[in-house]
């Protein structure tokens, strides 16, 4: 794994970036009060290596390959109980979003799922992972900016504005 400086339309100043791989898995947790509400989890991702060339932004697809084979497993639980899991090929044309954009050298947002919030007094654990351990093949080309948790309303929000 190699690490990214100063790309193009990062939450964070360095990315993680994924050359190549057999075994691949992201997993996380965070014990927080939340406010009561919806909340979403969602993986943010970039396939492609990009940078800057002459002062343009540049996106290299060698070592992107091998997230078309297999789906990569994206799963979320809380300590009430609460799971939510999906599967996903990063790298599938035909799967595109509805508005016809490539998935390959844009950011994605890969919705993990949902959790309710009822109780805003107690503590609650979320625990959530992106997996793809089929060792059959290898996979490379990948860029992790971040994982986030907002509430869904907003989320549903800022996609309206952001069009």
């Amino acid at each position: 794994m190699r690490f990214l400086c100063g790309a193009y339309d990062m939450r964070f100043p360095v990315v993680a970036y994924l050359q190549q791989i057999w075994w691949f898995e992201v997993d996380g947790s965070l014990k927080f009060r939340f406010p009561a509400g919806v909340y979403t989890v969602s993986f943010r991702l970039h396939l492609g290596r990009f940078s800057k060339r002459l002062g343009r932004r540049i996106c290299n697809f060698d070592n992107t390959h091998g997230w078309d084979i297999k789906p990569v497993r994206f799963e979320l639980s809380s300590s009430d109980g609460q799971q939510a899991s999906c599967e996903c090929c990063l790298d599938e044309p035909e799967q595109d979003d509805a508005n016809s954009n490539h998935k390959r050298g844009n950011w994605i947002e890969c919705q993990v799922g949902t959790f309710i919030v009822s109780d805003p007094d107690a503590f609650m654990e979320i625990r959530f992972s992106m997996k793809q351990i089929d060792c059959t093949h290898s996979k490379g080309g990948l860029c992790l900016d971040s994982v986030s948790i907002m509430p869904s309303d907003l989320r549903d929000r800022r996609k309206r504005y952001c069009k």
